[in-house]
This record gives C-alpha cells, sequence and structure tokens, in this order.
C-alpha cells in the first residue's frame, strides 16, 4: 500500500488543502534539536510532489513547545481537528504519528474524522487513508506503539526524579521565605523583612492555636505579607498583599519551613474536561521525608504540633471532629465536652436570656446522621460556673506567675508588630531612593523615560508618605493598647486571680485558652443531676454533681411565700390594696417585676385562693339589697350609713363594692328629722374605722 501512494491521492484530494502538522514537546527541543524541525518543515516538498501547489499547503507550527500527550492546550491541534472535521483538507502530514498525538483518544478521533471526510494521512513512511482497514490498523498499531513510547519515557523520567529526591538532591521552587545559593544550598531569604513576617506568623499562631486568627491578626495589625508571583511579567517577584486564611494555611502545611525535604506529598490526576485535579497524600504515604535537611524556621517537633492543632481545628464531621480552636462566644467548654451516653462530642447553641447570651451543649450526631432522637442537652450557664470556680482555686497559688506571663505576652505582641511596621517603612524608602537614583541617572534629553522614571519616583514616595502615616497612626493606637495604668492594673491583679477570672474585661477566648491549658476533656450525663467528670491534662481528674437547671417557666414562678401572704392578706384587703402592700414590703413576681392588681388577681385564679367575697359572704356578712331589706332602706342610704360610720362595710372589689355587717340589736334606726351627725353613731365601727377601708358611696 505504501508503494503506491499516487493511486491514493485522487483529484478530490487535491482540490483541497494539505496541512503540515508541526510539533516540537518542549522549547529547549525546539532551539537545540533543530534537525527534527527542518524535517517536519521539508514534508512540503513531499506535498508539492504529490500535486500539491504551494500556495495551498498549510504549516501548523503554533504548537512549539507543547507536549503531544494531551491536545488540551494545543491551539494548533485543535485546529487541525477543526479544518478535517469540515472538509477543508485532503491530507494531513506529519513527520510521524507521535507528532500528530501520543495520546490513543486524540489519535484515533483523528483517525475517525479522517475516514468520514476522506482525508489522507502522510508521515515519513508513507501515505494511508484511514478508510481502508488495513491502513487503519497499521496506524492504530503505530498509535499504541507512540503512547507505550511516552509511558516509557516518563517512567524513566519519572524514576530519575524520584531516585534524585530520595537522595534530596531535588531541586524544587522554594517557598517564600527561603532561597538557594549559587551553590545550590537552601538558606534563608536574606531579606530580614521577610524572615520577621514568617517568624511573627508561626510566633501568632502559637499564641493563637488558628489560622484565621493569626490571618485576622495580622490583618489588624496593618501588616503587610509576602508572596511569590507565579506568573506574567513579575514571575518570581515578591509581591506584598494582605495575609489571607488559604496563605498562613499553606505555610502552616509546609515542611519546608521545618528544615525537612520532602517529596510526594501530591498526586496530580486528570479530569474528565481535560484538566488536573490535585490530591493531597497522607503522611504515611509520602516517598521521601528528610530531616533536618535545610536551615528552617521552626523544628520538626513544632511542626508536629502544629498539624495537630490543625487537624482539630478543622471543621470536620463525625468522629474526626476535634475540639476546635478558642473562638468568640461565653461557652467555656466550647469543643471540650463529651457525652456521657454515647461518648460523641457535644456541640455548641446560644439562646437570648434576658438580654444575655446562654450557652448550651447538645448531643446531636445521632440525629444529624441518623435521624434519631437528640441523645441529650444541657443548659451550659451552671457547668460552666462550676469548672471556673474550680479552676479558680486550682490556679490561684500560681497567679503571680499567670499575670507576669500575660503582660509579657501583650507586649512582646505589640513590640513584634511595631518592627514588621517599621521593616515596612524602610522598604518603602529603599524603593524611594531606587526610584530616585534611576531617575538621576537618567539622560535628561530622552523625555520619554524620564518622565516614565518620574512618575514612577512620585508614585514611590507617595507610597513611602503613606507608611509612616500608618506606622505613626499604629504606634499611637499601641500606646494606648498597653499604658501605665493598665499595667498597673494587672500587677494588681497578680494577688487576686480570681478577680482577674472574673473581670468582665477579661475576653472569652482568653478564658477558654486557660481553660484548654489545664483540661483535657468533660463529660456529661444528666439524670436527676448533672454528674460531670473533668479531666485535667497529666491524668488526674475529679467529679462534680450539680443539681439540675430549672425549667424557664418554673424560673418565672412566683415564690410560695409570696402566694402565702396574698393569702394572708385577702381577709382584710382588696386586690389593689394587696399590690401596693407587696411593693412596699419589696416583694417581686417570678420574672423579678413589681407587682399590680391585674398580676395579683392572675395568681389568685391560677392558685385557686378563695376571693375576698367569698371570704367575707362566708364570714356572714351580707350584700348591699340584703342589707337594705333589714334595715328597711333603700340602697343608697345603706351607703350612706355607711359612709357615716352607722353600719360597716367591708370592701370586696376595687370599684366601691362592700359586704355589710348583719344588723344587730344596737342597730340604728330610720328616724324622721334626726340628723345623721346626732345619731348614735356604732361603736365598733369607730373603733375598727382605722384598720378597715370602708366602702364609698
Amino acid at each position: 500500500m505504501t508503494h503506491e501512494p499516487q493511486q491514493k491521492v485522487q483529484a478530490s484530494h487535491l482540490k483541497r488543502n494539505a496541512y503540515l502538522y508541526v510539533r516540537q514537546s518542549t522549547l529547549r527541543q525546539v532551539f537545540e534539536n533543530t534537525e527534527s524541525t527542518k524535517r517536519q518543515y521539508g514534508l512540503r516538498q513531499r506535498a508539492i510532489a504529490l500535486g500539491w501547489p504551494e500556495e495551498r499547503i498549510i504549516v501548523i507550527d503554533s504548537d512549539l513547545g507543547q507536549s503531544g500527550a494531551s491536545s488540551v492546550d494545543r491551539k494548533g491541534f485543535q485546529r487541525l481537528v477543526s479544518e478535517v472535521g469540515v472538509g477543508h483538507a485532503g491530507i494531513v502530514l506529519g513527520l510521524e504519528v507521535s507528532r500528530l498525538a501520543r495520546n490513543s483518544m486524540d489519535w484515533h478521533r483523528l483517525l475517525e474524522i479522517c475516514a468520514i471526510t476522506d482525508t489522507l494521512i502522510l508521515d515519513e513512511d508513507g501515505i494511508y487513508d484511514p478508510a481502508h482497514f488495513n491502513d487503519r490498523l497499521l496506524l492504530g498499531l503505530k498509535g499504541t506503539m507512540s503512547e507505550a513510547e511516552l509511558h516509557v519515557l516518563r517512567a524513566r523520567l519519572q524514576g530519575g526524579i524520584l531516585n534524585k529526591a530520595r537522595r534530596g538532591e531535588l531541586a524544587m521552587r522554594p517557598p517564600v521565605g527561603l532561597v538557594y545559593t549559587p551553590a545550590g544550598t537552601l538558606v534563608l531569604d536574606p531579606d530580614l523583612h521577610v524572615q520577621h513576617c514568617l517568624r511573627w506568623l508561626f510566633a501568632t499562631f502559637r499564641q493563637t492555636g488558628s489560622a484565621m486568627a493569626t490571618a485576622r491578626a495580622a490583618r489588624h495589625q496593618g501588616l503587610a505579607f509576602p508572596r511569590r508571583c507565579g506568573n506574567g511579567a513579575h514571575k518570581g517577584e515578591l509581591l506584598w498583599t494582605n495575609l489571607d486564611h488559604s496563605q498562613v494555611l499553606r505555610i502552616l502545611h509546609n515542611p519546608r519551613y521545618a528544615g525537612a525535604f520532602v517529596y510526594g506529598r501530591t498526586h496530580t490526576r486528570k479530569t474528565v474536561d481535560g484538566g488536573t485535579r490535585i490530591r493531597r497524600i497522607p503522611r504515611d504515604q509520602w516517598d521521601t521525608v528528610i530531616l533536618d535537611a535545610h536551615v528552617g524556621y521552626l523544628s520538626w517537633e513544632e511542626y508536629e504540633q502544629n498539624q495537630q492543632r490543625l487537624h482539630e481545628s478543622a471543621q470536620a464531621v463525625g468522629a474526626d471532629r476535634r475540639h476546635g480552636p478558642p473562638r468568640e462566644g461565653p461557652a467555656l467548654l466550647q469543643g471540650l465536652v463529651l457525652c456521657g451516653r454515647c461518648g460523641n462530642r457535644m456541640t455548641v447553641r446560644y439562646h437570648s436570656r434576658k438580654g444575655h447570651v446562654c450557652p448550651e451543649y447538645v448531643c446531636q450526631r445521632e440525629g444529624i446522621e441518623h435521624a434519631e432522637p437528640m441523645c441529650q442537652r444541657v443548659p451550659g450557664v451552671g457547668i460552666d460556673h462550676a469548672i471556673g470556680e474550680l479552676l479558680v482555686e486550682a490556679v490561684n497559688p500560681v497567679a503571680l506567675e499567670v499575670t507576669l506571663a500575660v503582660q509579657r505576652e501583650l507586649q512582646s505582641r505589640i513590640e513584634d508588630a511595631d518592627r514588621l511596621r517599621h521593616k515596612q517603612v524602610e522598604r518603602a524608602q529603599y524603593e524611594s531612593d531606587l526610584a530616585q537614583r534611576r531617575y538621576l541617572r537618567v539622560d535628561p534629553d530622552n523625555r520619554l523615560v524620564a518622565d516614565s522614571l518620574e512618575a514612577d519616583w512620585n508614585h514611590k514616595l507617595r507610597a513611602l508618605t503613606d507608611a509612616h502615616d500608618a506606622y505613626a497612626r499604629r504606634r499611637e493606637q499601641d500606646a494606648r493598647v498597653l499604658t501605665d495604668d493598665q499595667r498597673a492594673t494587672i500587677l494588681a491583679l497578680t494577688s487576686d486571680f480570681p478577680r482577674l477570672w472574673r473581670d468582665p474585661a477579661t475576653p472569652d477566648r482568653e478564658r477558654k485558652r486557660m481553660v484548654r491549658l489545664l483540661l483535657e476533656d468533660v463529660t456529661v450525663n444528666r439524670d436527676h443531676q448533672l454528674t460531670v467528670q473533668i479531666r485535667f491534662k497529666g491524668g488526674a481528674h475529679t467529679t462534680l454533681h450539680l443539681p439540675l437547671p430549672l425549667p424557664s417557666w418554673k424560673k418565672w414562678v412566683t415564690p410560695s411565700a409570696v402566694i402565702e401572704v396574698i393569702d394572708q392578706l385577702l381577709n382584710h384587703h382588696t386586690i389593689a390594696q394587696i399590690a401596693a402592700i407587696l411593693n412596699e414590703r419589696g416583694s417581686t413576681s417570678g420574672a423579678g417585676k413589681p407587682f399590680h392588681p391585674h398580676l395579683v388577681a392572675r395568681l389568685v385564679r391560677s392558685y385557686g385562693l378563695k376571693p375576698r367575697y367569698d371570704r367575707l359572704r362566708d364570714a356572714g356578712l351580707l350584700t348591699l339589697q340584703e342589707m337594705a331589706e333589714a334595715l328597711h332602706l333603700s340602697p343608697t342610704y345603706v351607703k350612706i350609713w355607711s359612709r357615716h360610720g352607722l353600719i360597716r362595710g367591708h370592701a370586696y372589689s376595687d370599684k366601691n363594692e362592700c359586704l355589710y355587717e348583719p344588723p344587730g340589736a344596737n342597730s340604728p334606726r330610720k328616724t324622721q328629722g334626726s340628723k345623721l351627725s346626732r345619731r348614735r353613731p356604732d361603736l365598733k365601727v369607730v373603733t375598727d374605722r382605722a384598720k378597715e377601708v370602708q366602702c364609698e358611696t
């Protein structure tokens, strides 16, 4: 078949264009392996010999320096496939199959399209028609061999890289803060500003235990952090930007900062859309780990501790959930509470009670994962208070040392941040001086360059002014953070650690940090009482038995002693009078509010107390109508006589409604022509008038 090329080239092929595809795998091959490139371009003469005019021979060489392992990012190959698919190509020329594709999927896709559009393929060995079975079989074998060749080359290359890595001789791009010397030794960046930034990051994480808190502290202090530009015109240069959470995690997870050489931390896999996915490998599966391979910013032991703290702080679910770093909120035992029933770690919920945020420890893992009922929930105020008092008693002997350590830590943080900000000012000064020197060295007659350098100098001067202003502003704020009076206050608290613990100015996060330094975990079980098992660092443990907290509705219940007082006062007073008497005595309701008539009336109904009307009727007192019939008077005259003290009335409501004592043998009688003031009053009424409130008309 290869000995008869003219029989395969038909007039229909010559009417279409000939496409010559030229490719080299790397740019180094483009510049050094020029012979292969010349041979590929030499296929133009083959196309001319077969009958194609020179102006209809199209060369596609935009993929020089691109690997043939995949068609992704090979715009030239994609263009070739498109031209073949629309029927513009009569023949495709390539020095060998590997120049076109080293991937079976891309190669067979090209063969299928060529067979459909009746497009020929030419290489150094001959001409092939993909529509013919024999030619297609041969092309398929060549594609398979090309892919196998790529696999062998890749395996050899990967084996060499792996052997070099196992010896610790593989040069990889170092992270920010580490540079290679001309001799190939990895050392700390000679830029002291970069070193101080990294040391500050590790020290801040050591204090806070949280990557997010570290990034937040850098933003709060107004610190710029270096990062190396990965691409573009400024590739490899340092850029000073704000420190974000992802950058903190990358630095903390990188073992190079601990002086270790590590290879095989990640694996790269291809995705369906042609991209790549990077997957982290567990530490026990790393290919190479060489400790103390070069200088670092921290020890390997501290690196291991940081990884443990990050693992515990991760927002995982299920059995992988750890106690996490201290966060905002008053829950003292956040992340430390274990359920005494199922052993799972309990989470925190917050509720608002009378303007205060109250924590609640909840065991809900089974409910979330398996739709089971909630295991248990425990109000956290009582537990936090009990454990706080326990820690106060335990820590009080070392209160002085703790306080002094706190003061030193605060002062150290301020000094470290000040040094970093001063380094930023020094860098701005250097860049301004450098821009000035560049401007002064330029020829004044070269206005195009001089104007550009002058603009850059002005920009650096403005940046220097901003840096000075920010530095002065921050120093003024730092001076207010820890004044002499505040230092004296801290020292005054050294002899009274309980006061320091209960001080409202002490942040909840700091209390949690102190708790985590002393406690391993706390197990809570709710039954007829709260059983709290506390396990200290080092193995010591203790158990507390606490009463169950009252439900909210019981907390608002009026005390029973107040109810008894109301029951006694109902014998002699009305509802409004009872409310006034209780308020004078300083009594309050269950909600802590003063009494009013409606509240007293509701309590009388709720507790089934006998109303004052029933009490008076049981004592034999008469209603207004009954009293009028007994005295042969009208109801109006009964009220008038009661007002003048001739008969005795007892008020049973706050609406001037009374019940009256039955008339006796010495009761007044209706006498025509005699004034009420001259009639003989009831002595008993007069005597008891100071004790009773008489009914008014």
